[in-house]
């Protein structure tokens, strides 16, 4: 596993959600996020576009929807 900062691909996000900051992606937590990152009216997720720009923003997003994804169909 690389020590990048910023995750390249969803395996690195992952890793770096669940064992580099330990947080727990509960569907609730993955729906928080989602609402948030979505809303660019919110000044957290300005402020993560400023830093991160919005390319990364948007595939945040899509990790954060794909992970979603896969609790769903793990239930099933």
């Amino acid at each position: 596993m690389s020590d990048d900062v910023i995750p390249l691909s969803y395996e690195q996000w992952r890793h770096c959600i669940e064992v580099r900051c330990k947080i727990q992606l509960t569907s609730t937590y993955i729906r928080e996020r989602l609402t948030e990152l979505q809303d660019d009216k919110q000044a957290r997720t300005r402020e993560f576009a400023r830093l991160y720009g919005a390319d990364h923003l948007q595939r945040t997003i899509a990790w954060f929807r794909r992970a979603g994804d896969e609790m769903t169909k793990n239930r099933k």
